[in-house]
């Protein structure tokens, strides 16, 4: 009546035990404390292994009560017995069921970037003016999703055009599972609808390209401060007089790898470098993840998550009032997801990234 886990699973599900009393031995021995950096991955790995462990005792768990109404019902030498196990059983069956389905979620998407921070950057694409203006809506449909989340998403740098649109956008957000679920979001975005300056009516198409970024913990990139130049100047673009007379922005290049951020959202000179630096350490990491990538690109069959910005993942189609997601294959209300509903389509791509990886045990 129900499937157990995939011997597969079974075997990870037991090096994730051991994995777990390793960390708590960790956690509870005395050299953690001169180890400071290392006590935020520590406890974040441990948490989503409890998590994981929680759920597969619930299954088990599910699963003895539900072979004992099993058994009850196919002796049959107890009628009243025999009666209430049937009645149970559906409920046992629902209860194993939504525990297993849980836990193959937790198990088979993500990787080990998917409990981080990230940094969200949006990009006007071919559209001109339209294309930017697709962006400062893109950025305002992730701040209604980020509320509905429980993130604090915070403002990096933007760089406006003349009609209030942004020709980029970059943030951070902070809170739990960010790149596990915001991942889905990189590639190209299309918008079709017919734009404020139009007037004759006409739909016009215009695009937006989404990178994600996991945020860099301390312990992976370490920055030589010879492999930076920094480069500091007045900022532009609206907040007062200050932004004439103070060389806050600061323009930051890591040598290295060509990577290159401008910050000037901050007042302070201080405040807007060490917005660059954080940047700088995303893309450096992000720059070493698809490399690793890349090695072992022949062996990817699925293109969802992965960050691919010339693929088009998703059209928001206004006359139409749609969104259709081209992974999903499926539409979407557009006045949902202007809303920040994102919810559903990100359901949608773990349930597909995981019954992937499930045909490929």
């Amino acid at each position: 009546m129900v499937d157990e886990l995939p011997p597969v699973l079974l075997k990870k599900l037991e090096e994730l035990r051991e994995r777990a009393h390793s960390l708590e031995r960790e956690a509870e021995g005395p050299d953690l404390l001169k180890k400071p950096a290392r006590s935020k991955p520590l406890f974040q790995e441990l948490g989503k292994l409890r998590k994981i462990l929680a759920l597969a005792e619930r299954m088990t768990k599910s699963l003895v009560l539900l072979r004992e109404a099993e058994a009850c019902i196919q002796e049959g030498s107890d009628p009243e017995l025999v009666e209430l196990s049937e009645l149970e059983l559906p409920e046992l069956v629902q209860g194993f069921n939504e525990a297993k389905e849980e836990l193959l979620t937790l198990l088979l998407t993500g990787d080990k970037f998917s409990d981080r921070n990230a940094i969200l950057e949006l990009r006007a694409g071919t559209g001109g003016d339209e294309a930017a203006l697709f962006v400062r809506d893109l950025a305002k449909i992730y701040a209604r999703y980020c509320e509905r989340m429980q993130w604090k998403m915070k403002t990096l740098s933007i760089t406006e055009n003349d009609v209030g649109g942004f020709k980029e956008a970059v943030f951070s957000i902070e809170g739990s599972g960010v790149f596990q679920y915001m991942r889905f979001e990189m590639g190209g975005h299309r918008v079709q609808r017919v734009p404020s300056t139009e007037t004759q009516g006409r739909i016009h198409t215009s695009a937006a390209t989404v990178a994600v970024l996991p945020e860099a913990e301390e312990v992976e990139v370490k920055i030589d401060d010879r492999d930076l130049e920094i480069q500091t100047t007045t900022s532009s673009g609206p907040g007062g007089q200050h932004v004439n007379k103070t060389e806050s922005a600061v323009r930051m290049t890591h040598k290295p790898t060509g990577i290159v951020v401008f910050c000037q959202e901050e007042r302070s000179q201080h405040k807007n470098k060490a917005k660059a630096l954080k940047l700088i350490k995303a893309r450096v990491l992000d720059h070493e993840r698809r490399k690793a990538d890349a090695a072992r690109s022949a062996e990817r069959k699925s293109q969802i998550g992965s960050g691919d910005r010339s693929q088009r993942i998703r059209t928001y189609n206004f006359p139409q009032n749609r969104v259709t997601d081209h992974r999903t294959q499926q539409n979407y209300s557009l006045t949902g997801i202007v809303d920040g509903q994102l919810g559903q389509i990100i359901k949608d791509l773990l349930l597909i990234e995981r019954d992937e990886k499930l045909r490929d045990l």
